[in-house]
């Protein structure tokens, strides 16, 4: 049985709860409660949206293309997602583990592309160079045995 399955179950629970169910539910609520408790009350109101399906229609065409300008805002052109999207990486325990792994390979791969220029060139590597990799070998060893979890 995969590990932690009840907590994956709530996961996805939620995820389909909040996206999909609450989502829908939401929407048809308020168009619900809106036309009944306010336009159907109001003459003026009552002229511009005779029926239900009239406002749901009319609303789903005003509402829909500013929700969506709205959301294309909070993504692309306001600090909103670039937080959610930081607290995300500095709490989730994997992106850590991966941007500890991105700050030690790319240090690393240049290094490497450095001694294979020089091997290339037929060029013999100085004691110190050989010690460098030796350090980085070792430095990559204890780093994959360690698999620490918080960033230095």
């Amino acid at each position: 049985m995969k590990k932690g399955l009840i907590f994956r179950s709530w996961y996805y629970f939620r995820t389909g709860w909040s996206t999909y169910f609450a989502f829908i539910l939401g929407a048809v609520n308020t168009l619900t409660v809106t036309y009944y408790l306010a336009i159907e009350k109001m003459p003026s109101l009552k002229e511009l949206f005779p029926t239900f399906t009239q406002y749901a229609a009319i609303g789903a065409l005003i509402v829909l293309p500013v929700l969506t300008l709205i959301g294309y805002l909070h993504y692309k052109k306001t600090e909103g997602f670039k937080a959610e999207a930081d607290i995300t990486i500095e709490t989730n325990p994997h992106f850590k583990r991966i941007l500890q792994n991105s700050e030690i390979t790319i240090p690393l791969c240049v290094e490497i592309l450095e001694l294979l220029t020089k091997i290339s060139q037929n060029e013999k590597l100085t004691d110190e160079e050989i010690n460098r990799i030796s350090k980085l070998k070792s430095e990559l060893r204890t780093h994959s045995t360690k698999k620490t979890m918080k960033l230095d």
